[in-house]
């Protein structure tokens, strides 16, 4: 259990004034999406975790709530995006803030009843013993540093309240109740610490000129507010007087004024998108993902590590960092499609800012022009991924006291983790072409086309690539110490996927912007010249991929098929194979993903995702054809084996990159774009009727479709930059009417049909 400092202050006789209107008297409309709330009828098991917890959340993108405890003993855990012990060495990383616990002796063994609901973005328990029942809401302002909580009963009913803050590992805490109750904790004095981080929170009530946290007297029709007012020297200067003045000066009227920017901000985001399948438990999934990664990525706040703002101790699993070799990508993934670009602001700016190492890096390990990243980064320039600093701490965690492989940080082995992040940049400039966007990361494209320019190998007349690995390749006590057998990778197909997306998505760029015209013959040689991916026989004589052309002597280089890995690198986040791209390669990858369940060690899993995938071989199955009926019901059944009753589908080796699995499935089922071509109901089981609004395809276009009775019954578009669009025919061997901004231009034929469109304009298509 995490160590705790807690501050507590009698309320004496100002409690009586706490008691004030609630801040919104109308009647409660929560949004429609309330009705894919989640309810957990017991105790989380898994609060507080290293990895994903179980308990109810609520969250704004940097400031996340996570209920654990029983009835008569809750937990509010308190975490927030950007509360980071820099360290550059595990358990370095994202660090406990702490917590808010509300004691209620009346409730030992009461009946618990929580649910987790989207739509209004909030958390309400309600927790019975016999004749008394006490009801509680928690949400997370969506616009301020406040977590909020609502408390009432139908009975006289006591409770303690305890704000503490987590202690240790080299922090230091303070804490107080002039004016208000407040606790702080700080990272700030440690050699080996490369920034400070400090958090301070307080607890503040309308009305009050001074709370302290003694017991509450709930009395019946009464409802009580609390408010936990957080922020971290990255919010302000001045980040305990924030926090502190805020809970002192709260107000019946900046709760009412906070509530509603909270609804309005949560209806805002649901009205940007929407699909209807007709399954309200894919449905479901859907949204409660979409719901969970709103809750831990916002604009203009920190980027999320591993486990969102959604931690309850220090230690999180990998210093719930920014893994760069796919962990930190994935959770986006989702985002650019269903039109939630806003969530995507923040994934830049750790990479951007990572980029003076980077070239370090490069040069001094490599001899390369361009950026070099190692496995793990956090916020501003931190590494988070180095060996351990001595030798002896080596030897206890990797088996040897060598810890200066590759001058100390980790790349195990691969090259490509800075060009892993490209693919998400190129997702969201092809999906908005928004020209100050592509300007802004342009340069790190260009850093990276610098580096593969320098290290791919020109031999035979084509372009092959050495030493950059499939997998990861590192000691550890598993192979006591023993590693470097394992290096010698030769053309991997992650990389050879991966550099093609790169120098296409440059070249795409640089011509976007009308930059570096004369690099563009390079980039063109490049990927006219880069080795085929590597396909055989395998043993039952069908074509199958592999992993690498080439193996390091010694290792088994066998047949493997289309795997998580591989997909990565052509399909997601790569987008470079598919059934338009190459047809024929296209038919081999649908032909290793029908062998899947051949190669599954436990029942129900799929693809080998019970341990990591499920955000990357369900959709990457979709993209080259799987058959959508059979598809949808392994991944239901692939759900069910490791859903939390919080709706949060968990995997071995990572936490928020799940949010993604069933949004992104769905989507691409629903709309295809990346192959330069919009695909309506691409990949749909036709006997089940499916609509969608306002999903974002390549083009900067938001497409809108319906299917019923197996028939394409409606399509329509806007496109927001005046882009041409090229559409496969919705109606194949059938003319196409076009109606621009309701008026009947044309008729368009054939089984592709392509049109101009100009900025802001709506497009409608009929069957004719």
């Amino acid at each position: 259990m995490m160590a705790k400092i807690t501050v507590c202050v009698a309320f004496s006789a100002l409690l009586t004034a706490c008691v004030v209107a609630s801040p919104d008297k109308e009647a409660d409309v929560a949004s429609s999406m309330d009705r894919y709330k989640v309810v957990l009828n017991a105790p989380p098991a898994k609060v507080p975790s290293t990895k994903t917890p179980d308990g109810a959340l609520a969250g704004n993108g940097d400031l996340g709530i996570t209920l654990g405890g029983t009835p008569d003993s809750l937990s509010l855990y308190i975490g927030k995006n950007d509360f980071w012990m820099a360290y550059p060495v595990y358990p370095g990383g994202i660090a406990s803030p702490g917590g808010l616990d509300l004691r209620i002796p009346s409730l030992e063994g009461a009946d618990y009843h929580v649910e987790q609901l989207p739509g209004s973005a909030e958390i309400r328990g309600r927790f019975t013993r016999g004749d008394t029942c006490l009801e509680m809401t928690a949400w997370v302002a969506a616009l301020r540093n406040w977590v909020v909580i609502e408390l009432e009963a139908n009975r006289k009913v006591e409770v303690s309240c305890r704000l503490w803050a987590t202690s240790g590992e080299t922090s230091t805490n303070d804490g107080g109740s002039e004016p208000v109750t407040w606790v702080s904790r700080s990272f700030a004095d440690s050699p080996s610490l490369r920034w400070p981080s400090h958090i301070a929170m307080a607890v503040g009530m309308p009305g009050v000129e001074r709370s302290g946290l003694s017991p509450i007297v709930l009395q019946p029709g009464t409802k009580r507010w609390m408010v936990v007012t957080a922020y971290t020297n990255h919010d302000t200067d001045r980040w305990k007087e924030r926090a502190i003045d805020e809970a002192k000066n709260l107000t019946a009227d900046a709760l009412r004024e906070a509530k509603k920017e909270h609804r309005d901000w949560w209806q805002s985001f649901w009205r940007e998108s929407s699909v209807q399948i007709h399954d309200e438990e894919l449905e479901r999934l859907y949204y409660m993902s979409q719901y969970l990664f709103a809750c831990s990525s916002r604009s203009g706040k920190f980027a999320p590590g591993i486990w969102g703002p959604f931690v309850t101790c220090d230690n999180a699993a990998w210093g719930g960092d920014y893994h760069l070799n796919y962990n930190y990508q994935a959770p986006y993934w989702a985002a650019y499609s269903s039109n939630h670009i806003h969530l995507t602001d923040n994934f830049d700016q750790p990479l951007l800012d990572y980029m003076e190492a980077g070239r370090k890096h490069a040069k001094e390990l490599l001899g390369c022009r361009g950026i070099y990243y190692p496995v793990g980064i956090g916020p501003k320039g931190l590494c988070t991924s180095m060996w351990p600093f001595t030798p002896e701490e080596m030897m206890e965690k990797y088996a040897t006291t060598e810890n200066t492989i590759d001058g100390g940080y980790k790349f195990l082995g691969q090259k490509i983790n800075a060009v892993f992040s490209v693919g998400n940049m190129l997702m969201r400039h092809y999906s908005t072409y928004d020209e100050e966007y592509a300007r802004r990361v342009y340069p790190y494209l260009l850093a990276c086309a610098d580096f593969w320019e320098d290290y791919l190998c020109l031999e035979g007349g084509r372009y092959v690539i050495k030493m950059d690995h499939f997998n990861e390749v590192m000691p550890n006590k598993r192979n006591h110490g023993q590693w470097r057998h394992r290096l010698g990778d030769f053309n991997s197909t992650l990389s050879l996927g991966l550099v093609r997306m790169l120098f296409q998505g440059v070249m795409d760029m640089s011509g976007f912007l009308q930059a570096d015209a004369d690099r563009r013959s390079k980039w063109e040689d490049i990927l006219a010249r880069l080795s085929d991916y590597p396909v055989v026989r395998n043993a039952e004589g069908r074509l199958t991929l592999r992993n690498m052309e080439k193996a390091p002597k010694g290792v088994e280089n066998t047949p493997a098929g289309l795997n998580r890995v591989s997909i990565h690198g052509l399909i997601l986040p790569g987008g470079v194979a598919g059934p338009l791209t190459d047809s024929v390669f296209n038919a081999i990858l649908l032909d290793d993903v029908n062998h899947w369940q051949d190669k599954m060690r436990r029942a129900d899993d799929w693809g080998n995702t019970y341990n990591n995938g499920i955000e990357t071989c369900f959709p990457g199955a979709v993209r080259v054809g799987y058959p959508a009926k059979d598809l949808l019901e392994r991944l239901k059944k692939r759900v069910a084996l490791t859903l939390y009753p919080n709706g949060w589908i968990v995997q071995g080796g990572g936490g928020i990159e799940t949010l993604a699995a069933v949004p992104l499935t769905i989507n691409e089922m629903l709309l295809q774009s990346y192959e330069g071509t919009v695909r309506i109901f691409p990949n749909w089981d036709r006997t089940r009727d499916a609509s969608f609004s306002k999903l974002r395809a390549y083009g900067a276009f938001l497409v809108s479709g319906s299917l019923k009775g197996g028939e394409i019954e409606s399509v329509s578009l806007i496109s927001e930059k005046g882009r041409p669009c090229k559409m496969e025919n919705p109606w194949p061997g059938r003319e196409v009417e076009l109606w621009r901004n309701g008026t009947k231009t044309e008729t368009l034929s054939g089984r592709y049909i392509q049109f101009p469109t100009s900025a802001g304009e709506q497009i409608e298509l009929k069957v004719k």
